[in-house]
């Protein structure tokens, strides 16, 4: 079931292609902002993934991420969640995201619990309608 203060955390080896170079959103080698929120939705994702019924995920809706200290390839980030509110199918987390050198990044996010049968559904014929 799930419950406010629900915690994910992980870790993850800066690579050469999570940098804002690689990645298009910036001109150095340091961890893209981009992929500081893969990694903070990511983290939210898996969190409440053992809550939810069969069939069930998660899509990200919002993420409001201030990333304030470059990480170089090669240094370690830490990563962590945490589940703060439910309101029906809509829920919201604080998540945070650390190297070995301290504080990198904070944001609010926020998931919906869909069916990944019908939402797939609704995303094919969105295709369709698109090649049409």
């Amino acid at each position: 079931m799930l419950t406010i203060g629900i915690e994910g955390q992980a870790t993850a080896r800066v690579t050469q292609d999570q940098t804002a170079m690689a990645m298009g959103s910036g001109d150095l080698p340091v961890l893209a902002t981009p992929a500081v929120a893969a990694l903070m939705e990511g983290v939210a994702k898996d969190s409440v993934l053992p809550y939810l019924a069969e069939g069930q995920g998660t899509v990200g809706t919002v993420l409001s991420l201030r990333h304030t200290s470059p990480t170089p390839v090669g240094m370690q980030v830490y990563v962590r969640s945490r589940l703060t509110h439910i309101d029906g199918r809509r829920l919201v987390f604080e998540v945070e995201a650390r190297d070995e050198a301290g504080p990198i990044a904070t944001a609010e996010h926020e998931r919906f619990i869909i069916d990944n049968q019908r939402f797939m559904q609704k995303c094919a014929a969105k295709g369709e309608v698109s090649h049409g």
